[in-house]
């Protein structure tokens, strides 16, 4: 009987508890990354950068899903529901995680309830943007014109309560000007009816925007960062401009369900650290226009909770409403 106990106790010992302890050989198979936005975005590009090398470093396929809809809340809400094992991942940014929860009464899932950072990957500092027709060169002599032209100049965004919006309802309040808001579904239909002359200005991710102020097609008058950028050195911040404490900066990092064993966490994050060390992915990111983060699982961590803070306080002042 003695031997029997032994033999009981081993064996439960040795059986996993639910949630408990990664498995040593993980992974085993196909592991998904979850991107809640149509391929060809930011969000996918890194996904697919971030693939590739994970495919490589862990010798099993990471495979990228495209899950738009809804804001960016479908897919999101896909990956908070999937199993904590290591096999599911998600590109989350600043609208998925930090925006939504506060936009909507029920986004579907918990930002720190259901998510585990893993690493943040990029930066990405909004620009604000005029037609080139509107005579106005700088923040200031947007400000005068406003000014001058009360509930006059139309702005364009990705919808109601995408960062796009809150990122100018915010230079609105600051700058004390009324500007009319013009939802659209979707940064580039917003971005094709100010090259058409159809809306006045609009903010949108420098990423986004770095191909038509290059082209010309558009002018760019200043960045919402605290600090310049090193792809558009010459864009003064709108701090600079005379907008004092403006410091707004979209971004867009990896994560799991809140679940997954920390040594998987914690391999992903060492994958994901080396992964955006490598030069080729440095001078991708470069070509993007896109600043490269890597931190570690706490400081993302943190970091999520500060901007959860910022843009509750966003979101309730700008009077944002869903349809």
């Amino acid at each position: 009987m003695k031997r029997i106990r032994v033999f009981f106790t081993l064996l439960v010992a040795l059986v996993p508890i639910a949630g408990g302890a990664a498995p040593v050989d993980w992974p085993t198979k196909p592991v998904r990354i979850i991107v809640p936005f149509p391929p060809g975005q930011g969000a996918d590009i890194i996904a697919r950068l971030l693939s590739e090398r994970f495919s490589d470093e862990f010798g099993q396929r990471f495979i990228v899903e495209n899950r738009p809809g809804a804001g960016s809340m479908l897919g999101t809400a896909q990956a908070a529901k999937a199993p904590a094992d290591g096999y599911t991942l998600l590109i989350g940014g600043t609208s998925a995680m930090v925006i939504n929860p506060f936009l909507f009464a029920d986004a579907g899932y918990d930002t720190l309830r259901d998510f585990a950072p893993i690493s943040n990957v990029a930066s990405l500092p909004m620009v604000i943007l005029v037609r080139r027709s509107l005579p106005v060169s700088s923040i200031g002599e947007l400000i005068q014109y406003a000014k001058a032209h009360p509930g006059k100049l139309t702005y364009g965004s990705a919808g109601n309560g995408s960062s796009h919006h809150l990122v100018m309802a915010r230079f609105a309040r600051m700058a004390g000007i009324d500007i009319r808001h013009v939802p659209y579904k979707g940064s580039a239909a917003a971005m094709t009816d100010l090259l058409g002359d159809n809306i006045d200005l609009l903010s949108d991710t420098l990423p986004a925007v770095t191909p038509n102020v290059t082209a010309g097609k558009v002018r760019a008058l200043a960045i919402s960062s605290r600090s310049r950028s090193p792809f558009m050195p010459d864009l003064p911040t709108l701090d600079e401009s005379g907008l004092k404490g403006f410091d707004v900066t979209a971004w867009s990092g990896l994560l799991a369900p809140r679940q997954t064993p920390p040594e998987i966490l914690d391999r992903l994050n060492a994958a994901t650290v080396k992964a955006l060390n490598q030069p080729d992915v440095r001078q991708r990111f470069k070509e993007l226009s896109m600043s490269i983060i890597g931190d570690s699982r706490q400081d993302f961590e943190r970091f999520i909770r500060e901007e959860l803070e910022r843009w509750k306080v966003e979101v309730k002042s700008s009077g944002a409403k869903v349809d």
